[in-house]
């Protein structure tokens, strides 16, 4: 009798504890493949690289239902490479922990509100990024979508986020980092992320307008985009999709106003098609404007890109990933050995999510 109900206390305690943690998730994404690479006036080099398209990651979340329509949340996520098994995505912070996201938020009826280490606004990674109108994303090397102004942009320390419940398919966002990199100094030494954005996505149509700004008032400890102390960069975002159904054609559009007196204006037509059980996503994009870095001859410059990817899936959970793009230069950026602006990638991977 006395075994009975002590095997009957045990099975008890762990269907607690399992319907306890119920809604707590394990997930991840593991991508590696094959790049060959030529950026102009360099050599030609093949490697075996780590998240090309989507970070490798692994991370932990969970919802708890607090009744009357209200949840507290959170996502831990962490990036690592699959060659080397090295942690990655450790900018600004010297912590190995959860360097992708780290974040907690309150949902109800008022929208969303939240705090950590997440991705911007325009990131097009982590929970909070409302980026739309291009095909290839903010993966796949030269043809991402936020290549051509770097990491400025990507994620941010110390943020706290608000985005509000959908009207008709409206939603509204806004996001400020009290320190990118860290918060521990005066509020003037601290480098600072805003962020406005609006998202409409109903029907066949999803849309977004993005409006981000960095302070850089930390100076070359918090350094974006090679900033320098003071100089405050900005990006505006709007993108356009909508879908046809075996079709999905996206417009994309980006100003920017960075890295010591770079100012660009960028254009971007591309679309996701569905063929032969698979994705195929191509796009062309052309870029405008004037580099005063440049200290010799005109600082005009200019520069296109076109690129293809093939998504193939051998299950629910593995895909086949192809890619190719090729870059062009021109005016100042003619001779420039960057592979974003000049150059050619050819890419072949394997991606299993879990």
């Amino acid at each position: 009798m006395k075994k009975t109900l002590l095997a009957m206390g045990v099975l008890g305690a762990f269907s607690s504890l399992a319907f306890a943690a119920s809604n707590v998730t394990l997930y991840g994404v593991i991508e590696e493949g094959v790049l060959v690479e030529k950026a102009k006036h360099q050599d030609t080099t093949v490697q075996l690289r780590s998240g090309f398209d989507q970070g490798s990651r692994w991370g932990i979340k969970g919802v708890e239902e607090l009744g009357n329509g209200y949840s507290v949340g959170f996502i831990l996520e962490q990036g690592f490479g699959v060659d080397d098994g090295n942690t990655s995505n450790g900018n600004y912070t010297t912590s190995s922990g959860f360097t992708r996201e780290a974040f907690m938020y309150v949902n109800g009826g008022f929208g969303k509100f939240g705090a950590g280490r997440t991705g911007t606004l325009s990131s097009g990674a982590q929970s909070n990024t409302i980026l739309t109108g291009w095909a290839l994303g903010t993966g796949f090397g030269l043809a991402s979508w936020t290549s051509a102004i770097g990491t400025s942009f990507s994620r941010v320390n110390n943020a706290v986020a608000y985005s509000t419940p959908s009207f008709s398919g409206l939603s509204l966002h806004a996001m400020y980092s009290n320190g990118i990199g860290d918060d521990t100094n005066k509020w003037s030494k601290n480098s600072h992320y805003y962020g406005i954005g609006a998202k409409y996505q109903a029907h066949a149509i999803k849309s977004s307008l993005i409006f981000e700004a960095v302070d850089n008032k930390g100076g070359i400890n918090n350094l974006v985009g090679n900033k320098l102390n003071g100089d405050t960069a900005y990006v505006v975002n709007f993108g356009f999709e909508y879908n046809l159904g075996s079709v999905t054609p996206m417009f994309a559009y980006q100003w920017a106003d960075q890295d010591n007196g770079k100012k660009t204006n960028m254009f971007g037509l591309s679309a996701k098609v569905g063929v032969a059980g698979g994705d195929l996503m191509v796009g062309g994009r052309y870029l405008f404007g004037d580099d005063d870095s440049i200290k010799e001859g005109d600082d005009k410059v200019r520069a296109w890109n076109v690129a293809a990817a093939y998504v193939y899936p051998l299950s629910k959970r593995t895909a086949v990933k192809a890619f190719a793009g090729y870059a062009d230069g021109s005016k100042a950026w003619k001779d420039t050995e960057n592979v974003v602006y000049n150059g050619y990638q050819v890419y072949l991977g394997l991606r299993h999510s879990f």
